[in-house]
């Protein structure tokens, strides 16, 4: 069974999903930093394929991606790691990317060569519906990796609901309409957002992310969904460490610790 499904299956909610860009800080960070996730308790993880024109990308994700392919990261680079940090953990992995790179190295050689590394899921937001129902559907089928779509404030309830079919992963409810990076307060506008997608009722587990950086961001969208995804606040506190796993570990004990939460 797919990690992913057995997750989803036995924890409903709270629900930790931490963002990371491959080979950022360094090119070997990877390995080290999907062990320490996992050990501080993220419930799920994933992997950014850097990528030369992240469209959906804030300033913080997008530096670490020039850093990181500047640093020598490469799709293959990445399998390899990823096969590595399976030896260490079973937390689920979903990589974050864009549907240009897996056309580039040829999708179905891709989904296989993910599957193989240990990767249950894929988050790609450029990834037009049509084209995968009409033939990216059947590979990802075949190979048991989980689709996750994203969707934001203004998709129509019609478009959701066919989202919430679609994803056989989780549904990725963007809190707005801005890129990644932004945080702050959520507002009321938001919550009156997430509420109303939290009562259509859909099918499959949903996430909040975009613009959750703390334990108070986190344990508000978490009142709304399963769980909720942090990345650029993690991108962040990696930025010129000295030790990678301490930071890691240190920055998900601050997002989970009940402590934090009033912080």
């Amino acid at each position: 069974m797919n990690r992913l499904t057995q997750l989803f299956d036995k924890k409903k909610d709270n629900l930790l999903n931490v963002y990371f860009t491959a080979g950022y800080p360094q090119l070997d960070s990877t390995v080290t930093i999907i062990r320490n996730l996992a050990e501080a308790g993220a419930d799920l993880i994933e992997v950014g394929m850097p990528y030369s024109d992240p469209m959906a990308d804030g300033e913080t994700i997008q530096q670490s991606s020039m850093k990181a392919l500047a640093n020598g990261m490469t799709l293959e680079t990445l399998f390899q790691q990823l096969t590595e940090a399976r030896n260490h953990t079973q937390v689920p992995l979903v990589l974050m990317g864009y549907f240009n790179q897996v056309m580039q190295y040829g999708p179905e050689r891709f989904v296989k060569a993910a599957r193989e590394a240990g990767v249950d899921g894929l988050i790609l937001p450029d990834l037009p519906v049509f084209e995968y129902e009409q033939e990216f559907r059947e590979i990802t089928d075949r190979y048991d990796m989980q689709v996750t779509f994203l969707i934001t404030p203004q998709t129509s309830e019609e478009r959701i609901r066919q989202i919430g079919k679609l994803s056989t992963g989780f549904i990725y409810v963007v809190s707005s309409s801005s890129i990644t990076g932004k945080s702050g307060e959520i507002t009321e506008g938001q919550k009156a957002y997430f509420a109303r997608i939290a009562a259509m009722d859909l099918t499959q587990p949903k996430l909040i992310g975009f613009g959750i950086s703390d334990a108070k961001s986190f344990r508000t969208a978490c009142a709304y969904a399963n769980g909720a995804i942090i990345g650029s606040a993690f991108i962040r506190a990696l930025k010129d460490v000295d030790d990678v796993a301490a930071a890691t570990r240190s920055f998900v004990h601050g997002i989970l610790s009940p402590a934090s939460v009033g912080a």
